[in-house]
């Protein structure tokens, strides 16, 4: 399953951010939030999809725990778009 995530908007710094955006599965496309927690113990992010984008998905045949998965992995990793003016260096903490 390959899925491509773009940010909308990242609001917060490294230790801790509120991540919004959306993510595509073949021709769709998914909002979602997310939480980041950097630091201790490395990176976490922790997804979060409304029920209706669940069943959503649920419905295109797609196991949602294997979507969130690949979601947060993808988010980890870095393998994501974002807007323009925004870089990954600019919500780090000095």
């Amino acid at each position: 399953m390959e899925i491509i995530v773009n940010i909308k908007e990242v609001d917060g710094t490294q230790m801790a951010a509120k991540i919004t955006g959306d993510f595509q599965i073949n021709e769709n496309s998914f909002p979602f939030t997310a939480i980041a927690f950097g630091r201790i113990g490395g990176q976490n992010i922790g997804v979060k999809l409304t029920d209706d984008v669940e069943s959503k998905i649920k419905e295109l045949g797609f196991d949602i725990d294997e979507v969130i998965a690949e979601l947060q992995r993808n988010l980890i990793q870095g393998n994501l778009n974002l807007p323009e003016g925004l870089t990954k260096e600019s919500f780090i903490d000095d």
